[in-house]
């Protein structure tokens, strides 16, 4: 093990290998952009030479925009992301400029970044999560690099922390390559602030092949935790209504996971209250399917959680108590992969004594994604499996759509979607489960997210399971087509059944006589929203915290109305909700937050105005 500093480490990979660095990073936090940015710095320079880096999820700080979306966004993104180190090539793959000697080759992206990068697109990489190690062995990996921790519990050891999830798979495959007398280099760089996982996700020090100890330290990236909608809630509760207990959980970041983790914090602490909602909702149609499945009493053996990405509301349920259940004689109650969150999810795991953060236990990708593999084992672990995933579409004969637009322009990959709906369907007991929102609003127009058809899955049909939406469960397994049809129906928005239930019977998978039961035919947001005015205090807003200030969380409720009105067709009535729009004195604060409390000129007036029109709206 050689410890040098950055420029050393660039120094020491351009001597010892070939031309062409083949260049694996880990997806998400793991990568060590301070050497990753001054690699690429000088190989930009070197015309010579070549740079193919192979990695996911390349994270960024959200781009500012303009007008009132840069006044609320700048000082945000300045607190929280503060001197965070930006990937080089990551503004000039968004803006295909990267140098002609340089690629990267994703296999996952950050949702939606990247839409409109063709560099990006055409060099995209479409590979189950399970199968990386694998692709980018075969692809010459010779250099593999991430941020690694260290603690003084563990001398003469590294943490791969937040991401062992690849580099466990691919120590072997470059093991065997070594021993054929290839030179493959092993670089980490140490990040204080980054939490030492022991376990599996241990190497020895010498392991590595350089070092980097002694730099400045910049901050690691975060993700705040967004607000929680009505729609969001409602889907989170359905689906909370399907874990059993006793049982396995895996979930995924975003809000309807969030959503989900509330829901099961309030079945677990105040399940009374969780009853009356629940009630409210009506569950009726799908009670049978409930108590056979899931449960709605609080938890008395507690849950294991498996998940690729071990996330901030696996590790609130774990601090409640609903994930309790040791995975193993090593007590583990927690498998996970990778790891990415809010600040302070970062914070309680590094203030925790390192025997209580040995039971979230990061390994291999391929022993959380696949059965394959200690199967027995697994599936002794992993009994009554709940494997929750988020799809952006479904067609009426259930398949799902999560990561490519029907253009083929992919927003973020299938990651490993695929994988736990093949577990859901492998082990007894265990189900696969999509979230859905039946529907989205965009620029003042409302479309449906459940399609007849669409140009093409992630999720094949032939995998259909459960899915679950703000109105609903459909229970898709083992139904015939038609069945199918008439149960996603059922949990789809009222505005577009009669459309649906059209084409579907135009294609002939559906009778002629088919009627939808009148008790499916009031699935609106009006609806819902008049039972969390109910049970407000378990529809939180941020339900596992938040970075944004009161007044911020106020400005964001405002400029998401705005952004729905922003239409041609809607002009007018924005327009008269502007006029009517209350005095700037009734938001002082917020108006101050975003520099308009005293507008120069007509533009930062016609601001002002907006935005008071939008805290208006939504108060």
């Amino acid at each position: 093990m050689h410890q040098c500093s950055i420029d050393q480490a660039v120094d020491q990979a351009l001597a010892l290998l070939p031309m062409h660095i083949h260049l694996g990073l880990p997806l998400g936090l793991g990568k060590p952009n301070a050497f990753v940015n001054a690699l690429y710095v000088r190989v930009r320079d070197l015309p010579e030479r070549r740079l193919t880096i192979y990695t996911a999820l390349s994270l960024g700080r959200p781009p500012l925009g303009d007008g009132l979306q840069r006044r609320f966004l700048a000082p945000f993104v300045e607190r929280v992301f503060a001197d965070y180190e930006e990937l080089a090539y990551l503004d000039d793959l968004r803006h295909d400029r990267l140098p002609s000697n340089i690629r990267v080759e994703q296999f996952f992206m950050q949702p939606g970044s990247l839409l409109h990068s063709d560099t990006a697109q055409q060099d995209y990489i479409s590979s189950n999560y399970s199968h990386a190690a694998r692709d980018i062995n075969a692809k010459g990996l010779n250099l593999i690099a991430q941020l690694v921790a260290a603690t003084p519990e563990r001398p003469g050891h590294l943490s791969l922390a937040c991401n062992p999830d690849i580099t466990l798979d691919l120590l072997p495959m470059i093991a065997r390559r070594r021993a054929a007398g290839e030179t493959i280099l092993l670089l980490g760089q140490v990040h204080e602030e980054l939490p030492y996982m022991p376990g599996d996700a241990e190497l020895a020090v010498d392991a590595f092949d350089l070092l980097i100890g002694e730099v400045e330290q910049r901050r690691l990236f975060s993700t705040p935790n967004m607000p929680v909608s009505t729609q969001d809630h409602c889907i989170g509760l359905h689906a909370s209504a399907l874990v059993r207990d006793g049982g396995t959980l895996q979930i995924g970041i975003g809000a309807m996971g969030d959503a989900l983790t509330a829901a099961l914090l309030a079945r677990q602490g105040d399940n009374p209250g969780y009853r009356a909602l629940l009630d409210d909702l009506d569950l009726g149609a799908w009670q049978a399917l409930i108590e056979r499945e899931g449960g709605l009493d609080a938890f008395a053996q507690g849950l294991y959680g498996c998940s690729e990405m071990f996330v901030n509301g696996l590790l609130a349920l774990a601090e409640a108590g609903v994930v309790r259940r040791p995975a193993d004689e090593q007590g583990a109650l927690i498998h996970g992969g990778f790891f990415l969150g809010p600040r302070a999810f970062y914070q309680r795991l590094r203030e925790m004594p390192l025997a209580q953060r040995a039971r979230f236990a990061m390994t291999a990708i391929s022993y959380i994604n696949e059965l394959y593999g200690q199967e027995d084992l697994k599936r002794r672990q992993r009994r009554d499996a709940r494997f929750v995933n988020t799809v952006f579409g479904m067609t009426l004969l259930g398949a799902g759509v999560a990561d490519q637009l029907e253009d083929g322009r992919v927003l973020s990959g299938v990651g490993g979607q695929y994988n736990f709906v093949a577990q859901g369907h492998a082990l007894e007991g265990g189900r696969s489960i999509l979230l859905l929102r039946s529907w989205r609003e965009s620029g003042g127009e409302v479309t449906s997210n459940l399609h007849w058809t669409y140009g093409h899955c992630t999720i094949p049909r032939h995998l259909r399971d459960i899915v679950v939406t703000e109105y609903g469960i459909a229970d898709l397994r083992g139904q015939t087509d038609s069945e199918v049809i008439a149960r996603l129906l059922a949990i789809s928005d009222s505005r577009f059944q009669g459309e649906l239930m059209a084409q579907a019977k135009a294609a002939g998978k559906l009778a002629k006589t088919f009627v939808l039961d009148a008790r499916y035919l009031d699935n609106t947001p009006q609806r819902l929203e008049a039972t969390r005015a109910r049970h407000a205090r378990l529809f939180p807003e941020y339900p596992l915290g938040s970075d944004f200030t009161a007044e911020e969380r106020d400005l964001l409720r405002a400029l998401n109305w705005l952004k729905s009105k922003f239409k041609l067709s809607e002009a007018l009535e924005l327009g008269k909700a502007a006029l009517d729009a209350p005095e700037p004195e009734a938001y002082a604060a917020q108006l101050a937050r975003m520099g308009l409390e005293q507008p120069q000129g007509l533009k930062e007036e016609l601001y002002q105005r907006l935005l008071l029109a939008g805290l208006a709206a939504t108060r």
